[in-house]
C-alpha cells in the first residue's frame, strides 16, 4: 500500500502532530508499505527518513503562531501527490490542505481526515471574548465540519471528546486513539540527578510539557504553583515548551519557583524529565488527546489534567481530572503527591501499556484496507 500523509503546522516544536506522523510512518514502513510525508518548512527539501520519504514544501510563517508554517503552494502539493500515486491519503489539516480530500475523491483514492483539534475549541480559544460571546461558534464549527466530512472518505478522531462535535452535527467518525513509545518513555529513565538538577532539597518536581500558547492555558499551572507556595508547599514547576506567549508567562511567574526550559530538543533529557518528575500537569482545556500526558504515564509519572478536555479519557485512574481553575490544579497536585510513590508509578505505567503505537498503526491500516476494498467494489460491482 502507498500511503501519503499531508500536514500543516509541522515543525521542530510541533509536538503531538509531528510525533503522530512519525510513529504512523515508521509503523507503516515496518509492515512493508510505502510512505510519503508532505510538510511545510523554511525551504524545499526531499529526503528519506526512518518514517518515510519526507518532502518539505517552502511555506510562510503564520503571524503570531510561534513559528508555525502553512503550505500555500497547494498546486505543487497536488503535483507531488500525483507523482507518488498514493493508494490512500491521510490529511492532518483544517486549513489550506483540506481541499486535498476532494482531489483524492475525484481520483477514486480513499482519504482519511485526522481531527487533531476541535473547530469549536480553536474558535473559543482564539476569538476575543466580546466576539466569542456574540458569534454562533458551535454553528460555525458544524458548518466547517460538514464541509470537511463531505471531502473525505473517513474522519478519524482520537477520543470521544474529539468525536463529539462531529456527532453534534450528525456526522459519522471513527475513533482511533493515538499511542505511546513504551520503550523510549519508561520508568527506568528516572534519575535522581535530573530531579536534583531542577528541584532542590525537599522540592517536589512538577513538570508542564506544553506549548506556551493561549489555548494551552499555561497560566493555570503558574497560578497553581503560586497557591501551593502560599500554602507552604515546597514545589518547583519546570516548563518544557515554548510559544507565542512565553514572555508573558515568564513575567507572570516572576518570583515563583518556576523554571522555563524552552523547547527541549534533547529527547533523552525529555524522557528523563518525564520519568523523574513527581507529577505532570496538562492544563489545556481543548486537548483532543494529549500525547505528553500519555508519555508521562508511560514514564511512570501521573498527570493532573483539565477535566474539560479529552485527557480524562487518556489518563483514566492514573491521574487527576479537575476543573480549569488554579485552586483545583493546586489541590490535585497535592492529592497526587500524597499518594504512595510506588503505587502511582505502577498505575501510570499500566495505563500507558494499554495504548501502544502498534495498536494505532494496525487500526489505521484496517481502516485503509476496508476503504480500498469498498472502492474496488464500487468500481466492480460484481466483485465479491
Amino acid at each position: 500500500m502507498r500511503i501519503a500523509h499531508i500536514a500543516n503546522f509541522y515543525g521542530p516544536t510541533s509536538g503531538g502532530l509531528r510525533t503522530a506522523m512519525h510513529a504512523l510512518g515508521s509503523g507503516y514502513l515496518e509492515r512493508g508499505h510505502d510512505v510519503l510525508l508532505v510538510v511545510p518548512g523554511a525551504a524545499d527539501a526531499d529526503e528519506q527518513t526512518p518514517y518515510g520519504r519526507r518532502i518539505t514544501v517552502r511555506a510562510p510563517v503564520v503571524p503570531t503562531s510561534g513559528g508555525y508554517r502553512v503550505i500555500t503552494r497547494t498546486r505543487e502539493v497536488r503535483g507531488i501527490l500525483t507523482g507518488f500515486a498514493p493508494d490512500v491519503l491521510e490529511v492532518s489539516d483544517r486549513t489550506t490542505l483540506r481541499s486535498l480530500g476532494g482531489w483524492a475523491s475525484s481520483r477514486g483514492i480513499p482519504s482519511a481526515f485526522f481531527a487533531h483539534e476541535r473547530a469549536d475549541g480553536i474558535l473559543h480559544a482564539n476569538l476575543p471574548s466580546w466576539l466569542d460571546s456574540n458569534l454562533p461558534v458551535e454553528g460555525m464549527a458544524d458548518w466547517h465540519n460538514r464541509g470537511t466530512h463531505r471531502l473525505f472518505t473517513t474522519v478519524v478522531c482520537t477520543t470521544e471528546y474529539a468525536r463529539a462535535e462531529f456527532t453534534r452535527a450528525g456526522l459519522d467518525s471513527v475513533k482511533v486513539p493515538l499511542g505511546v513509545d513504551l520503550d523510549r518513555y519508561h520508568p527506568r529513565n528516572a534519575s535522581a540527578d535530573v530531579h536534583a538538577r531542577y528541584a532542590s532539597g525537599a522540592e517536589s518536581l512538577v513538570l508542564m510539557a506544553s506549548r506556551l500558547s493561549t489555548e494551552k492555558r499555561p497560566e493555570l499551572a503558574i497560578e497553581a504553583v503560586r497557591l501551593l507556595t502560599d500554602r507552604g508547599r515546597s514545589v518547583r514547576l519546570v516548563s518544557a515548551g515554548t510559544g507565542n506567549i512565553a514572555a508573558k508567562m515568564r513575567e507572570l511567574a516572576e518570583g515563583l519557583p518556576i523554571t522555563f526550559l524552552g523547547f527541549v530538543t534533547d529527547r533523552e533529557l525529555f524522557a528523563q524529565l518525564l520519568a523523574s518528575a513527581d507529577v505532570v500537569v496538562a492544563p489545556g482545556p481543548i486537548e483532543t488527546f494529549g500525547l505528553a500526558a500519555l508519555e508521562s504515564l508511560a514514564s511512570g509519572t501521573p498527570a493532573v489534567v483539565n477535566a474539560a478536555s479529552a485527557l480524562p479519557e487518556v489518563v483514566g485512574d492514573a491521574g487527576e481530572a479537575v476543573a480549569g481553575t488554579p485552586e483545583a490544579f493546586a489541590d490535585a497536585i497535592e492529592a497526587v503527591l500524597a499518594r504512595d510513590a510506588g503505587e502511582r508509578r505502577e498505575t501510570s505505567r499500566a495505563r500507558a501499556e494499554t495504548m501502544p503505537w502498534s495498536a494505532t498503526v494496525e487500526r489505521m491500516l484496517a481502516l485503509h484496507e476496508a476503504a480500498l476494498d469498498a472502492t474496488q467494489k464500487e468500481r466492480d460491482p460484481g466483485r465479491n
